[in-house]
């Protein structure tokens, strides 16, 4: 027999023998899916081997990656903890054996996984706050390591990269330029308790995303709030709680229990903001996720997984322009990535496995996309990596 190349569409139904499917064109960069009148289709991905290019320069290692965006460019950009990895982890620190020596707090990769630059730390000039560090913690859900910064993004309309910080007494943000000149202090450090109706101060925000010339932010392990301030200011606009409620720090979080929902945030843990101006948080120990409007009018919630230990919803990711159409959470108690449709909030389906082969997940912790519908996930605690996974269109959902 004589095999031609057949377009992707041509090639499904001649080997398949399927009927009555349209070709839809499923995002940039990825191939005509299949699609048949009245199923549900949903995306699908593949773990990508060759992304980030390794190994590092300079015999750097990475530890927990606390943070990842992609930029306009696509390029893509991580934070991680230095101060999580082990002694034994960089013997060549010590000049004892090859490996290894700590990589930069923060690191930009091109698209195909290139090492580009790398930057980040404290002030040599007493400018600015970086996040502290802290002390292991207590609390064996959280992994046993130290605090420090908890996320990174990346502002479109000037390139400048945003940092947040969750360590103890941690209520500041830090705007910097694309190659790390320092650029504005949002908030401060020291704090001794919850500031959930300051119109600056933090409590160890963990998330932040730039939109139309605000920034939002995800306030965080010490308060209960959405924040939002002016991105170029930083000056204080307005803030709200679950339900867009004001936050009350008068009273204890109380214990989870999935059979009754919790009338406040319980550890907000990070935020995205749809071009149609809807406002995403995920109320990680909460296991849910907020949707309002930019306004902090509330629009409905959706939990993920309930029962399962100390929370779920982790972070929360937008797919590609224009339509948007997915919303992507990491769940790092489950060790997956949940995909729900935006507009409903319906969980449509999941991808990924637990432990250290790749493809598979330890603590997904945070999430961002890129134009082309790919997904990035950064793994904490002993997961110490990036991981891209390609989007290959749609399919039928299982």
């Amino acid at each position: 027999m004589t095999w031609k190349r057949l377009g992707t569409v041509a090639a499904v139904a001649a080997v398949a023998g399927l009927a009555g499917y349209r070709s839809l064109t499923a995002g940039a960069g990825a191939a005509d899916t299949p699609v048949r009148t009245g199923v549900k289709m949903v995306p699908y991905f593949e773990w990508d081997e060759t992304f980030p290019r390794m190994p590092l320069p300079n015999k750097w290692n990475t530890g927990t990656v606390v943070g990842v965006a992609v930029d306009k460019r696509e390029h893509v950009w991580i934070a991680h903890r230095a101060e999580t990895l082990r002694p034994d982890e960089l013997e060549a620190e010590r000049g004892r054996g090859e490996c290894c020596v700590k990589a930069p707090y923060i690191m930009e990769f091109d698209h195909a996984g290139n090492f580009i630059q790398g930057w980040g730390g404290a002030s040599k000039d007493g400018k600015y706050d970086w996040p502290t560090p802290g002390e292991q913690s207590k609390d064996p859900t959280g992994g046993g390591s130290p605090s420090g910064m908890h996320s990174v993004a990346v502002d479109d309309t000037d390139g400048s990269v945003w940092i947040t910080a969750t360590g103890n007494g941690d209520g500041q943000m830090l705007k910097f330029t694309s190659d790390g000149k320092f650029l504005m202090q949002v908030g401060h450090t020291g704090l001794k308790k919850p500031t959930s109706n300051h119109p600056q101060d933090m409590g160890r925000a963990t998330g932040v995303q730039v939109y139309k010339g605000e920034a939002y932010v995800s306030d965080g392990y010490g308060n209960r709030r959405v924040l939002v301030v002016d991105a170029k200011t930083g000056a204080y606009k307005r803030h709200w709680g679950a339900f867009g409620n004001k936050p009350d720090d008068s009273t204890k979080t109380p214990p989870y229990d999935p059979n009754k929902p919790n009338p406040q945030f319980s550890t907000p843990h990070g935020i995205a903001v749809s071009e149609d101006g809807h406002v995403y948080l995920a109320d990680r120990n909460n296991s849910r996720v907020q949707v309002f409007k930019i306004d902090g009018t509330f629009v409905g919630e959706q939990y993920i997984e309930p029962h399962s230990m100390s929370g779920t919803v982790f972070g929360v990711a937008i797919s590609q322009k224009p339509e948007q159409k997915w919303i992507y959470i990491p769940d790092g108690r489950d060790e997956k990535v949940w995909i729900l449709d935006r507009k409903s909030l319906d969980i449509v389906g999941s991808f990924g496995c637990a432990g250290h082969a790749g493809g598979c997940m330890t603590t997904p912790h945070s999430i961002a996309t890129d134009q082309r519908g790919n997904i990035y996930i950064g793994e904490t605690w002993e997961g110490k990596r990036v991981q891209r996974f390609l989007y290959k269109g749609l399919r039928p959902q299982s």
